[in-house]
């Protein structure tokens, strides 16, 4: 059987200014700019769609100081897609802007890893350094959908459907999990938080905000290994993605880009 192809995309929903010392463990000496991107992804074909993460509100936008472009579901329409026909959403992690708006989706099932939710309602959530990038609404309303019976769980790797599979990665949170495709230019791995920038895994350097740095770097290898190359590795936070890949239409530009292309840089 001839394995099926998607079409992937990243679409920005929200920006920060930051500097390069904010994005890397120890610092950096180098004093520059280095911004951050917020995605949701849509991977599809003529069976099926699957959204990756649902991103944050315009309120927590304004509660945690970032450029909020437009909602998620916003986005999604741009592309034909109306939240109310998703129906499969992965949710990489629960941070607050991956796990958020998951209200817009009310006909989804919400795919998450075992240990990502141990984690977030567990004995770590007592400490700041690690429970800061969570929201307690968001974990809480992640649990009532499991009381819904609207949550998959896996434990490792999962095969959604043919030629779409999740991976347990760890690192910047116990059940982070990034997405592999097959697409038309083989396979593309959407890494989410295993690598917040291009930069991460091609230096061996981690994001501040870690659970374990072990696992962390040992998930720049298990990207690769997924990946049909390092230029099928899409970061999660990297504005460079929205300069490599294209637009899928000019009305889009700086909005939506398409990653089952070949990138142009």
């Amino acid at each position: 059987m001839t394995m099926p192809a998607y079409e992937v995309f990243a679409i920005r929903y929200a920006r920060r200014d930051a500097r390069r010392a904010d994005h890397f463990i120890g610092g950096d000496p180098h004093d520059a700019p280095m911004p951050m991107d917020y995605f949701v992804w849509l991977v599809r074909n003529e069976e099926r769609a699957f959204l990756v993460d649902t991103g944050f509100t315009a309120a927590m936008a304004a509660k945690r100081k970032r450029q909020y472009l437009r909602t998620p579901r916003e986005g999604l329409a741009l592309l034909g897609v109306k939240a109310e026909e998703v129906r499969d959403v992965v949710i990489t992690h629960l941070h607050y802007d991956h796990g958020g708006t998951f209200l817009d989706f009310p006909n989804a099932t919400f795919h998450l890893q075992d240990a990502e939710m141990a984690y977030v309602t567990g004995r770590h959530m007592r400490h700041a350094r690690f429970n800061h990038s969570f929201e307690v609404e968001d974990v809480t309303g992640m649990v009532r959908m499991v009381f819904d019976g609207r949550v998959a769980f896996h434990d490792g790797a999962a095969e959604l459907a043919p030629g779409v599979s999740v991976h347990h990665i760890g690192g910047h949170t116990a059940g982070l999990q990034s997405v592999r495709v097959h697409t038309r230019r083989g396979w593309v791995v959407l890494a989410s938080d295993a690598s917040h920038y291009y930069e991460h895994m091609e230096t061996g350097r981690c994001f501040p905000t870690a659970f374990h740095l072990g696992q962390t770097l040992e998930g720049y290898d298990t990207l690769r290994a997924l990946a049909e190359s390092p230029r099928h590795i899409i970061p999660g936070h990297d504005p460079l993605v929205m300069q490599r890949y294209p637009a899928p239409a000019k009305d889009l530009d700086g909005i939506v880009v398409r990653l089952d292309v070949t990138p142009q840089g």
